[in-house]
């Protein structure tokens, strides 16, 4: 990483992408591509706008989460093909614009008979080469780990990880990597992570009350599996960097003396320090040590481990390490978000409690860069929505806020008395990219005494706006995930973004049956001076969905929308159509059906249809839908207009998922297979590969079926 920091040095914000960019191709930033990149539950939490001055540069360069981020929204990657037999690495296929077929859900393993995870639980993903998706031919091939949250046994893993990821691969995709039993009777119930340079994991198991920290070496096996896993046996901790995988260590979780439990708390790397940051019951913080380059070793002295909360003590969630600020920051059961300065003794400062009902279940956001914190709660505790309830609310501190802060609070829908929990939202596209300080959107899902709802939350120059409500998700109150956002720069009609969220039942989604059912919706934010195709799509400040019906250059101030279906807004050359409110169902046509103005189904062909001219439509088959935005076609009475493609689709999930990890953006015609989402559903189905249990799923980002 020096050299990118180095090169990082001396420049303002509105250069870093170009800096960075000239330092690739300058070749200084050989190192990262070469080493890979791990993709898990943290990178969600630790974020980074565009820096705003050099020493922001400076410190956010030092945090390998910070090229990873860039790595991850800006390099499409290929497919690796073919292998050089000389040295074993993949030869780059020629870069090719994707196809306009839709991608099918590629696989679901079955993790075991009643296997499942919380909503809050993350698989973690890794990629040896930063501008290819590496199959089984190559060595070593990309890989995804999935905790089972099945007790270990002899015939049930606790840990798995798949290779051979992508359709575009030959065999059989995708193949077990390996599979451990680490520890009889033992579960996982929080998310792994993956060391930097992908050769080891770790992640806490719990027992009998008690936690540890679990830190191994895996080796590639040919004949372990699900329900064959290798039983794994702890080596002494100052034996386990030499040890041969596959190997593994414990370290076990005290508070200094008596061993202390682990449900809640997502162990967090500090790749710098070569340091694991774990919190769990009631309310220590763990400090390990020499995690993957030494001896690992918890702190026990000078302070650690410390309790945040000592008067009140309860569960924690997963900490975040905060290189730019120095702080970690953890949140509770309690409701109250802790700043911790890592000094010996450390130093704790405590908010204002922000979080009512069950406190907070996920971990804060960080915005490294921004200095800004994010807290999520399901309940606000007070009286102020309708009913009179409490809300469901989102805080914003800074990094180095004081003691009894509350910070700022938009609230984003109702909460209740026993509302569900509220996991983390999502920064979009333009948020990240903005110059500083940053202007944006974070999209939550939120209303967790009713309907789970998306909301979007305008971020102006760091200031939090009012929400404004979005797509309803289910039907009745359910539990929601945390909300992830990706943005694909390759996609075949032009850059666009992705949200992906999850709801538990009653899913509105159009494949969903009101069930389990997690849901896609385009989310790229308009921007001045750029050149627009047909059919691409943007959604707007109204949560609604603009079409390019005429290609053209937008303008330089953000156009007065059309708020009606079907309508046109003029944007210098460019000419959008409204498709209406972004939302999750949409119907289907139907014969001798009487339709209103500004009506919409969703054709055969996937496009949206907007009624322009109110009647009946015909008996029989459906019209000859238009293939182009814009096109029109009169149906009985009706007269229909293209208003663009379905900006939304659906999977049935049982359960709901687990969070969702998006790999990187693949750039090939057919076989494709390299853009995709991985989660874990939370109750049992039927898995593509017989059985039925917990499934293990990649799908696409596009079309999730």
């Amino acid at each position: 990483m020096r050299g990118n920091a180095a090169c990082f040095l001396g420049f303002g914000a509105g250069l870093a992408g170009l800096v960075l960019l000239a330092c690739v191709l300058a070749g200084q930033a050989a190192s990262p591509f070469e080493g890979g990149y791990p993709t898990d539950w943290s990178h969600q939490h630790l974020i980074f706008s565009q820096p705003a001055t050099p020493e922001q540069s400076a410190r956010a360069a030092a945090d390998p989460r910070y090229w990873q981020q860039y790595y991850r929204r800006n390099f499409a990657r290929v497919v690796q093909d073919q292998t050089d037999s000389a040295d074993n690495r993949p030869v780059l296929a020629a870069v090719r614009r994707p196809g306009s077929q839709k991608i099918h859900r590629d696989w679901s393993e079955n993790l075991g008979s009643s296997a499942t995870t919380r909503a809050g639980i993350f698989p973690a993903k890794f990629s040896f080469r930063i501008t290819t998706a590496n199959c089984a031919s190559t060595n070593p091939p990309d890989y995804v780990v999935f905790s089972t949250g099945e007790p270990g046994s002899g015939i049930q893993a606790n840990i798995v990880a798949y290779d051979n990821l992508y359709s575009g691969c030959t065999g059989s995709v995708p193949s077990v990597y390996w599979a451990y039993n680490t520890g009889t009777g033992a579960k996982i119930l929080t998310s792994p992570v993956i060391s930097g340079d992908g050769t080891q994991v770790a992640f806490v198991q719990t027992s009998g009350g008690a936690a540890v920290l679990v830190i191994l070496r895996w080796a590639a096996s040919n004949t372990e599996n699900v329900t064959s896993p290798l039983t794994l046996t702890s080596v002494a901790n100052n034996a386990y960097y030499g040890c041969t995988a596959p190997c593994m260590t414990e370290v076990a979780l005290t508070n200094g003396s008596t061993p202390v439990d682990d449900t809640t708390s997502s162990v967090f790397p500090d790749y710098t320090h070569d340091i694991i940051w774990v919190g769990g019951a009631g309310g220590w913080l763990h400090k390990i040590t020499g995690v993957f380059r030494g001896i690992p070793t918890e702190v026990t002295s000078n302070g650690y481990p410390v309790q945040v909360n000592p008067g009140s003590p309860t569960a924690l969630t997963s900490p975040v390490y905060d290189y730019s600020s120095g702080n970690v920051f953890v949140g509770d059961a309690g409701g109250f978000l802790y700043r911790i300065v890592p000094s010996s003794p450390p130093v704790v400062t405590k908010s204002g409690q922000l979080g009512f009902g069950p406190g907070f279940v996920s971990a804060p956001v960080v915005d490294s860069t921004a200095g800004k914190v994010y807290a999520f709660a399901s309940s606000d505790g007070t009286a102020a929505c309708p009913g009179p309830n409490p809300c469901t609310a989102v805080f914003q501190l800074a990094t180095g806020f004081g003691g009894g802060s509350v910070g700022a609070k938009v609230t984003v829908g109702s909460s209740a008395a026993t509302p569900s929990p509220m996991y983390l939202g999502a920064f979009d596209n333009a948020y990240l990219i903005s110059a500083a300080p940053p202007t944006g959107t974070l999209y939550v899902c939120g209303n967790t005494g009713g309907a789970p709802t998306l909301y979007r939350i305008p971020i102006n120059a760091n200031i939090m706006a009012a929400s404004t409500a979005g797509p309803v998700l289910a039907s009745a109150g359910t539990g929601c995930s945390p909300v992830i956002d990706f943005t694909n720069p390759n996609a075949a009609a032009g850059a666009t973004e992705w949200l992906f969220a999850s709801v538990q039942a009653s899913g509105s989604g159009n494949s969903c049956v009101s069930g389990g059912c997690v849901m896609n919706f385009k989310d790229p934010a308009w921007t001045p001076n750029t050149n627009y195709a047909v059919g691409q799509q943007v959604l707007d400040t109204h949560f609604q969905v603009q079409t390019v019906r005429t290609a053209g250059l937008s303008g330089l101030a953000t156009p007065a929308w059309a708020v009606i279906a079907g309508n046109t807004t003029v944007d210098n050359t460019v000419r959008w159509l409204n498709q209406g409110t972004q939302t999750a169902f949409h119907a289907a046509w139907q014969p001798l059906t009487a339709y209103a103005l500004h009506a919409e189904v969703l054709d055969t062909n996937g496009n949206i249809e907007v009624v322009t001219t109110a009647g009946t439509s015909k008996a029989g088959a459906h019209p000859i839908w238009p293939a182009n935005p814009n096109g029109t076609v009169l149906d009985g009475t009706v007269r229909w207009r293209n208003v663009g493609a379905v900006a939304t689709v659906s999977l049935a999930a049982a359960g709901g998922t687990s969070g969702i990890i998006i790999d990187n953006t693949v750039v090939t015609g057919p076989p494709t297979g390299g853009s995709q989402v991985y989660f874990v559903t939370q109750s049992n189905q039927t898995c593509a590969t017989g059985g039925t249990g917990g499934c293990a799923v990649q799908a696409s980002q596009s079309a999730l079926q």
